[in-house]
């Protein structure tokens, strides 16, 4: 399937990489995006959770900001309903694995570029599993993930 244009769609169900929550949360989701993440079924990848339990750990706590951004995600990750949580299976390690692993050698990755190739190919690959689009900032690493493992698709902005 090919990428689609955040303005080709309607009200569909769709997964959410993580740069969707970080830009939803930071308020600098495109309107288009705004309106098509409030009005859609949403699915959340496991996946994303972790990268974005990673950053709140990551992030200082003497930070001004600290406690209320921890709030704001601590909400959202609370409100993340169990039966909309997608969680990846063996073969999409696997698989997932293996794209990022091709992915790092034909396209000279960096070690932190290979980490986020492998997150990614774990969310698109979870998400097609289930006939999911994935809602991503990141075209170029999805459309190459994509040309490897043509069966999903991703919507990008």
């Amino acid at each position: 399937m090919a990428a689609a244009s955040v303005a080709d769609t309607a009200r569909l169900a769709l997964v959410p990489d993580t740069n969707v929550y970080f830009r939803n949360m930071s308020g600098t989701l495109p309107s288009a995006v705004e309106v098509l993440i409030d009005n859609a079924l949403l699915w959340h990848c496991l996946v994303c959770v972790a990268e974005i339990t990673a950053g709140i750990a990551h992030y200082h706590p003497a930070a001004g900001n600290w406690r209320r951004m921890r709030r704001q995600y601590g909400i959202l990750l609370r409100a993340i309903p169990d039966t909309r949580l997608l969680v990846p299976d063996a073969e999409t390690w696997h698989l997932a694995g293996m794209i990022s692993g091709i992915l790092a050698r034909t396209q000279g990755f960096q070690p932190h570029q290979r980490k986020g190739c492998l997150n990614d190919a774990l969310i698109y690959l979870t998400a097609a599993k289930r006939g999911l689009p994935v809602e991503s900032a990141n075209r170029a690493e999805f459309d190459l993930i994509q040309q490897i493992a043509p069966g999903g698709t991703f919507l990008h902005f």
